[in-house]
């Protein structure tokens, strides 16, 4: 038990942190929730009700679909894009999908190579960009449930004013979805933009993020 805890920290302790800051923040919500309903006299709800409501959902959903937009961008970004001097960057030299022999795949594959990557073919093909695939398909059922969520949440309020429903397509092009959506995609780009950049003259020692501490700041593709 020890030794598998210690060979995946990273990702048991941002999945411990990611069940704790989501029950969090379904029980803030909540009270916050009822808050509001009891200001415009309403009826409180219990708590399993507003985790199954719209106005849960479409909170939680807009920040996965952001992040994942985010890491999307980056990876298919990060093949062709350069940053001089950052570890976020790959070498200056290697801008692309790069060769086969390079990526190990096909006749250069290595024995303990993942199988998909001897294979060739559409497998190969497939596994070389499964990464992206994956991430940019979480980021799409993402957006799509914000944006039912959200629509629901929207309806909610338009039937308090004694106004019309909206349809789904009329709610995406509604000012009140793209500012959900919006104020949080410019705070992931800032984030990783931010990131590349800093990198290049700032160093956090031990951590593959970062360059060597005594790396030079012209150095490319370098991690600690």
């Amino acid at each position: 038990m020890k030794r598998f805890v210690r060979e995946n920290g990273l990702g048991l302790a941002f999945g411990v942190l990611f069940v704790g800051t989501l029950v969090a923040q379904a029980l803030i919500g909540h009270a916050d929730f009822n808050a509001d309903q009891a200001s415009h006299h309403g009826d409180p709800i219990g708590l399993w009700r507003y985790v199954l409501s719209s106005s849960y959902g479409v909170d939680v959903l807009e920040n996965w679909q952001s992040e994942y937009l985010q890491f999307t961008l980056y990876i298919v970004g990060t093949v062709w894009l350069l940053q001089k001097g950052s570890p976020e960057s790959k070498q200056l030299d290697k801008a692309g999908t790069e060769s086969d022999e390079e990526q190990k795949v096909g006749e250069h594959a290595a024995p303990e190579s993942p199988e998909w990557a001897h294979v060739g073919g559409l497998r190969t093909r497939l596994y070389s960009h499964s990464l992206l695939i994956v991430m940019g398909t979480i980021f799409l059922l993402s957006w799509l449930g914000q944006s039912i969520t959200g629509r629901v949440a929207y309806n909610a309020e338009q039937f308090d004013h004694q106004q019309s429903a909206l349809s789904w397509p009329q709610y995406v092009a509604t000012p009140d979805f793209w500012n959900r959506t919006l104020q949080n995609w410019q705070s992931e780009f800032l984030a990783i933009g931010s990131m590349a950049v800093l990198a290049i003259y700032l160093r956090q020692r031990g951590s593959p993020e970062s360059k060597p501490v005594g790396a030079p700041h012209t150095a490319t593709g370098t991690e600690g």
